[in-house]
């Protein structure tokens, strides 16, 4: 999913993010593998959130990649699988679930580059 340089996010539409999505990003830092990011929730609030990344498998790692975006400047890059990315507040105790109305799935983010991960 990505090379020296660059990111190439490709994700299918399916249950976890209805979006699809193809993008290529540049690469200014090489990614890092996060479990954890401050982002806006399905209601518009703030929120940190456990992260993931989906598979057609289910769960696999979610990344983080300071990128130039062309429309943002400077930012950082949330991805993680074929199917994108799921996300729940970090108070949530459910396990990972297609079908939880606790949680919800993004083709991927692209945040401020100062945003809270871990």
């Amino acid at each position: 999913m990505n090379n020296t340089n660059f990111i190439d996010v490709e994700v299918s539409a399916d249950i976890n993010s209805p979006w699809p999505l193809h993008r290529i990003f540049q690469t200014l830092r090489s990614p890092t593998q996060i479990s954890r990011v401050l982002t806006t929730n399905p209601k518009g609030l703030d929120t940190m959130c456990d992260v993931i990344g989906w598979s057609p498998t289910g769960t696999c790692p979610a990344w983080s990649a300071l990128v130039d975006d062309s429309g943002e400047g400077v930012a950082i890059l949330i991805y993680g699988g074929e199917h994108g990315i799921r996300l729940k507040d970090i108070n949530c105790q459910e396990l990972w679930d297609l079908e939880s109305i606790n949680q919800w799935g993004e083709p991927c983010l692209l945040l401020d580059k100062d945003v809270k991960i871990e």
